[in-house]
């Protein structure tokens, strides 16, 4: 069990529940799961760790104004925040103007990556505390 954090932050409970009820229709982004191995390291990690890179990717990866291989930066597996960034619609410039309406074309600003960080980070603690 992963304790004593909350991702509240950023989203509103009620936000929360609308991204993920419009997220669940969808049949691409539902079938986003993290796998006992990454449970496993989340859980050895911790969430604080975790943030850590979720952080350091959204920066480097999705921050800029301009990705040069925009749709195809954000790997489909490999860490926890990759597969959250997939399953939350925010692995692209153009999934965040789409699903989160964060025009592309601009550097995101520094609330905009802390809105990321914590829509990956609710998702990631969702889904390490829940069963297969």
């Amino acid at each position: 069990m992963i304790k004593g954090r909350s991702y509240n932050g950023i989203m509103t409970d009620q936000q929360w529940a609308e991204l993920e009820a419009r997220l669940s229709r969808s049949a691409f982004r539902s079938r986003f799961h993290l796998s006992d191995k990454d449970k496993a390291y989340v859980l050895s990690k911790g969430l604080d760790t975790i943030e850590i890179h979720a952080r350091e990717f959204i920066s480097k990866r999705l921050a800029p104004a301009e990705i040069a291989n925009d749709g195809r930066q954000t790997p489909m597996r490999g860490h926890p925040v990759f597969i959250a960034q997939h399953a939350t619609a925010c692995c692209c410039r153009g999934c965040l103007e789409k699903w989160h309406h964060i025009a592309k074309g601009r550097e995101l600003t520094a609330d905009e990556q802390e809105y990321v960080v914590s829509v990956v980070m609710r998702w990631i603690c969702k889904e390490s505390t829940s069963s297969p």
